[in-house]
């Protein structure tokens, strides 16, 4: 169903009763904005009352467009990128069991409005070497948290794998920066559990320099950077029909790692929810291939601790 700007309650609660649906109640608390770019919106929500399969958020884009982004049931933070600066979107969040939505949360939020270039000093977009005391000792937390170093785990032509650590405390959220080939700013905010993250859509041989901030209180204490050339888009292998099993060797990998099958667990008109599992052995990290629509192949990296992702 398309998204509308004021969802319909009262076609939602009679097609699925809850008592109905399931005898546990699960509920929703309310959706709040944990950050806010120029270009995306970081929201988050709670569960206070029993527990939901998975979560669908639905708005509309800047050209009015509906737009679904399945979420895991086991989720309690979303980052929606590629929004437009300076609009109004409204969000709504639906709490789905059994495939029936039982609860829904909104809320509506204005995205950040682009600086003019005066307005914007290096430091603040993509601080250079000369710029690493920000911010004074006086204003760090009494329990300091220590960035490790940023690394690329995986590369392909339009998109980076990056990881990091934090050896030292713990810090309540990331901010990922750094600037697009066109040379525009762009900030990627990122959940203060993980240490790894996945840019997309950026261009095949280019350099792009990467500066991750850790934050806590809101205030940036920590910061590393790295410089990442993207693959010639030549260069990536086409995704063949066949599994090239073969390039693998019996003694390549000592313990053998066993991926069970893949799954749908979620379709929306422009995306899709794979799961999958590792019945036998871990893996390091997965690398799912496809055409797009032009026929263009297309590989997105995972992480090895994932076991479900969404391809937008």
């Amino acid at each position: 169903p398309l998204p509308s700007e004021d969802p319909q309650e009262e076609t939602l609660k009679p097609e699925y009763p809850v008592s109905e649906a399931l005898p546990v109640r699960a509920v929703l608390e309310e959706l709040m904005v944990s950050s806010v770019t120029t270009n995306s919106v970081q929201l988050q929500w709670s569960v206070p009352e029993g527990s939901f399969d998975s979560f669908l958020l639905q708005y509309r884009d800047a050209q009015g467009q509906p737009q679904a982004l399945p979420i895991n049931g086991g989720s309690r933070s979303v980052t929606v990128p590629g929004l437009s600066p300076s609009r109004r979107y409204r969000f709504h969040l639906y709490g789905l069991r059994g495939r029936k939505r039982t609860d829904r949360v909104s809320t509506d939020v204005v995205t950040g409005q682009p600086p003019s270039p005066s307005e914007m000093p290096q430091t603040e977009a993509l601080p250079t070497e000369d710029n690493q005391s920000e911010h004074p000792q006086t204003e760090v937390p009494l329990v300091r948290a220590v960035l490790g170093e940023l690394k690329a785990s995986s590369v392909t032509h339009d998109s980076v794998q990056l990881q990091w650590s934090v050896p030292e405390g713990s810090f309540d959220s990331f901010m990922l920066q750094y600037r697009d080939a066109q040379g525009q700013p762009q900030a990627l905010p990122i959940d203060g559990e993980s240490h790894s993250v996945t840019v997309l859509g950026l261009s095949p041989s280019h350099r792009y320099r990467f500066h991750l901030y850790g934050l806590q209180g809101g205030k940036r204490t920590d910061r590393i950077s790295t410089d990442i050339v993207i693959a010639k888009q030549e260069e990536m292998p086409l995704p063949s029909e066949e599994p090239e099993t073969e390039a693998i060797s019996s003694d390549a990998l000592p313990t053998r790692a066993v991926l069970g099958d893949l799954k749908v667990s979620s379709v929306t008109p422009h995306s899709v929810q794979l799961q999958w599992s590792v019945p036998e052995s871990p893996f390091n990290s997965f690398m799912l291939q496809y055409r797009d629509a032009q026929g263009q192949p297309q590989a997105l990296p995972i992480d090895g601790s994932s076991r479900s992702v969404t391809v937008p």
